[in-house]
This record gives structure tokens, C-alpha cells and sequence, in this order.
């Protein structure tokens, strides 16, 4: 990692971008990122073959910021022999971060194609399996429980065991209720966890694409907040500024708090973040 972090120990995260114009973009984006001295960048994944390879080509290209730069790897869909390719391919890369999650079961695939590995843990188990201690890893974490979890102690249970599989560090699903961060990391705690859990955060910048992300990914937007988003209409301006002092209020409510950091959610916009990171302190 770089050694000239910044000492909030910030990060963010970027999705491949499935044209040029995207691409040169990104580069933009990532410089602006990279002048605030982020612990890592990290790159989304999706299953399949030509996504994988978007997803190793957008990671060369944010690497040459000289920051760490994690994929995220998936293990529904793919098989073990798949999974020790791409790890053998990453660290020929010289990486030596990743994000791993279940992942989603790629459209129109059946139950058989789930794959060999089936939960987030077994895949940790697997990485640490393959390659030691090469690899930092990340987890996912939700606050407000994963949307397909039973209740909120099956889910803190799955987290542990996660944890406990061999990952350094949890990344949470993005949350606008601070109570629901510290609330989980209280009960993680209570259940071994030790690793630093990172606050997943979504600038807010267009409410109908947050609508639609959250409803399904299970984050919770309160109702006082979709009121005044919804009041603005198609009023983008207004948007952005209520979102930026919104998510900067919780960002800096979760560092007084004691959170360990943040990991942004750009979908590869840098502007709402450096604004959100120049409202806050710490």
C-alpha cells in the first residue's frame, strides 16, 4: 500500500466502465481520488468471462495512480479451478488485495450453476487455502442485514464466521442511519469479531438511481429523506446539495463515533466525494 495514506484511512470503489469514453473518464476520476491519499481503490466484478477481464483491465489502469487496487471476486457461478486461476493471475499481477463476496447468481442461471463454493466464508477459506497470507482481504458487512438473511442474528453469525474464515477487514453495504452501523459493530464484537469494519457510503447525487440501488439491496433510506428527495423532483441541485450535507453529517456522526475509516461508493464520480471529504474532519 501507498505510504503516504490518508489518516482516515478512506477508500473507494469503482465499477468498469464498458467504453471508452468511460475509460478516460475513470482516469480523471481516479486522479482527483488519488490526490486524497486513499488506503485502496477497489473494482467491482461481475461472473463471466468478459467481465472478469473489464474488471483486471480497469484494475491495471487505477493501479497506475501507485495505490493499492483490490478486485472484488465472486464465488457463485465459478468453479474452484476457475477461482485458483484468477487468483494465480492476480498475484502474477503483483496484487495482493481483494474484495470477496458471494456474489449474485448470474441471470438465467439454474441452481446447478451456483458452483463449488456457496457462502463468502468458504471463499475466504478457499483464497487462504490457495495462497496463505498473500492477500489482504475484504468482506462484505450489512448493518441493516443482508436482504435474503432470516433476521438480523443469522446474518451477524454468517459475518462472524466470515471474519473468522481468514478476512482482515469488513466493508459495509452503504446505510444513512449511523445507529444501525454502531449497533452492528457492537454486536460483532460481542461475537469475536476484532477486524475493522469500515462504513460503506453512497454520495447522494440522484434519487431515483438511489431509490432503485437500495430497494435491491436492502439499505434503508428514512422516510425524512425520501420526503425532501422526492420534494426536489427532477431539481438535480437541489438534490446534490441536500444529499452532500446529509452524507456528510453521518460521515462525520460515524468517525466521532470511532469507525475506522470510510469506503465510498463513487460509481465512478469523484466531485460528491471530495466534496463530502472537505465538509468533515478527523
Amino acid at each position: 500500500m501507498s505510504t503516504q495514506e490518508h489518516p482516515l484511512g478512506i477508500s473507494f470503489e469503482f465499477f468498469p466502465p464498458s467504453t471508452d469514453a468511460g475509460r478516460e473518464k475513470l482516469v480523471g476520476v481516479r486522479d482527483a481520488l488519488a490526490s486524497r491519499a486513499p488506503r485502496f481503490f477497489s473494482v467491482t466484478f461481475g461472473a463471466g468471462g468478459s467481465t472478469q477481464d473489464r474488471t483486471l483491465n480497469t484494475v491495471r489502469m487505477v493501479r497506475e495512480s501507485g495505490f493499492t487496487t483490490a478486485p472484488h471476486l465472486s464465488c457463485i457461478g465459478s468453479d474452484k479451478g476457475a477461482l485458483r486461476e484468477l487468483l494465480s493471475r492476480y498475484r502474477e499481477e503483483g496484487i495482493d488485495s481483494l474484495v470477496a463476496l458471494r456474489g449474485d447468481l448470474p441471470s438465467g442461471m439454474g441452481g446447478g450453476g451456483i458452483g463449488q463454493l456457496r457462502y463468502a466464508n468458504e471463499l475466504v477459506e478457499f483464497i487462504r487455502e490457495e495462497t496463505g497470507d498473500h492477500f489482504e482481504i475484504a468482506v462484505a458487512a450489512y448493518p441493516e442485514s443482508h436482504p435474503q438473511a432470516r433476521n438480523l442474528d443469522h446474518d451477524l453469525t454468517n459475518f462472524a464466521r466470515k471474519m473468522k474464515a481468514g478476512a482482515d477487514i469488513a466493508i459495509t453495504q452503504y446505510f444513512f442511519s449511523a445507529e444501525a452501523y454502531f449497533h452492528f459493530v457492537e454486536r460483532a464484537r460481542a461475537l469475536g469479531v476484532e477486524a475493522p469494519i469500515v462504513p460503506g457510503i453512497m454520495p447522494i447525487t440522484n434519487y431515483t438511481k438511489l431509490a432503485r440501488f437500495s430497494d435491491a439491496c436492502g439499505a434503508e433510506i428514512p422516510r425524512w429523506i425520501r420526503k425532501q428527495l422526492e420534494s426536489y423532483g427532477d431539481d438535480s441541485e437541489a438534490i446534490g446539495a441536500f444529499g452532500e450535507e446529509v452524507v456528510s453529517r453521518l460521515c462525520q456522526r460515524l468517525l466521532d463515533g470511532g469507525a475506522p475509516g470510510l469506503h465510498f461508493y463513487t460509481l465512478n464520480q469523484a466531485a460528491p466525494c471530495l466534496r463530502i471529504l472537505d465538509n468533515i474532519t478527523g
